[in-house]
């Protein structure tokens, strides 16, 4: 299976690997299925693997006028799920992949899942007077738009300014110094088509998911960079609070992406988590 289509006749491509109990793996903001490349190796022994390209993402132009918003991509992981008659699946979401499954259980509770994983991702991104535990911990409504036009303008450098400018010295120090990885990452941007890339943008930032983190009935696993370019220790703690059966790893001195910088520990804390009783 290399793609299926959502109801509204979109191509969603999506890559299958392995043999035995499912897991369906939900990548981030402007990146692709081969974020998940690195773990095929250790999980497919054991689990089919199911890795999409997001609606607007992975290079793959649109064919349809839909805008890729939070609740269109939730839709189309109901669609998946529904096509391939997938059940006691996990899921594993890291950034907008955790803010799509939210989305997913906001519409259609739990069914259909038996165990899920959210990789640093806080349920309400936008800042307020009230509520800290979103981007940088101030990050409000004014540099929200202030960062949507600076999008419009320059896409790609907006997007590695926003990883590089936050709360990781590290990540600020190697935009500056630049690098081959840094590089790479920018030429893959300008690659993209950033229309309905920032049309999804925006529309993450307009979810709230901190309800839905209560309406979760089965068991979750947190895994939280302790150094995040974009959270503080507070928003993971903050949602394994509100998530009655979850249960929070924080990798020590890894960025946004805590699953990149320690493969091994990833894979052993999710399979231990998926094996579990």
């Amino acid at each position: 299976m290399t793609h299926f289509f959502a109801d509204d006749g979109e191509k969603i491509h999506v890559q299958v690997s392995g043999d035995g109990p499912p897991i369906l793996m939900l990548h981030g903001w402007t990146a692709s299925h081969h974020e998940w490349s690195p773990f095929l190796e250790q999980l497919t022994p054991h689990h089919r693997v199911f890795r999409w390209d997001a609606r607007g993402h992975g290079g793959h132009r649109l064919t349809r006028d839909t805008v890729p918003t939070v609740q269109r991509m939730a839709q189309d992981l109901h669609n998946l799920i529904d096509h391939c008659g997938l059940e006691a699946l996990v899921v594993v979401g890291h950034s907008m992949g955790a803010l799509t499954l939210w989305q997913y259980i906001e519409e259609h509770d739990c069914r259909n899942l038996s165990k899920v994983c959210f990789i640093d991702q806080s349920p309400k991104l936008l800042t307020d007077a009230e509520w800290l535990n979103g981007i940088y911990g101030d990050f409000d409504r004014e540099r929200s738009l202030a960062f949507l036009s600076h999008l419009e303008n320059d896409f790609a450098e907006s997007v590695l300014l926003l990883g590089a400018m936050g709360l990781n010295d590290r990540a600020r120090q190697k935009y500056h110094e630049g690098s081959k990885g840094l590089d790479k990452a920018r030429q893959w941007l300008k690659e993209q088509d950033p229309a309905p890339l920032i049309a999804c943008w925006e529309s993450l930032t307009e979810a709230d998911y901190r309800d839905t983190l209560d309406e979760i009935d089965i068991p979750a696993l947190l895994v939280y960079g302790g150094a995040s370019n974009y959270y503080r220790s507070d928003t993971a703690h903050y949602v394994r609070n509100r998530i009655a059966n979850a249960v929070l790893h924080v990798y020590e001195g890894t960025d946004h992406s805590p699953h990149q910088w320690q493969r091994d520990r990833f894979v052993r804390d999710l399979r231990e988590f998926i094996d579990s009783p």
